[in-house]
């Protein structure tokens, strides 16, 4: 695999599980398994919140209301495997074309 590919690759899967990170921590907040008393939880939620809200923010502009149910991650989470799925299909295609 070139390396250029591979880089392209892990840095999405990197973001797909920040996505992850953020929507458990989220759920324990939610739940009190955790409480925003704690800086150490407080700097973790706040620095999930800026790594995910960029891509997050335009989702939920464009979805309608569900009545509190928030999905914007998973179609986030589906846009990131497409994603992938490209940079395998195009990187590999790229990377075996004749020169």
């Amino acid at each position: 695999m070139h390396p250029i590919i591979w880089l392209l690759y892990n840095i999405v899967n990197a973001y797909f599980w920040i996505i992850i990170a953020a929507v458990v921590m989220s759920w324990l907040i939610a739940f009190n398994v955790v409480n925003l008393n704690n800086d150490f939880v407080r700097q973790v939620y706040r620095l999930l919140g800026r790594l995910t809200e960029p891509l997050l923010a335009p989702i939920r502009r464009f979805m309608p209301d569900l009545g509190g149910i928030d999905i914007s991650p998973i179609i986030l989470i589906f846009a990131l495997q497409f994603l992938q799925y490209l940079i395998l299909y195009y990187g590999s295609r790229l990377a075996f074309s004749a020169p």
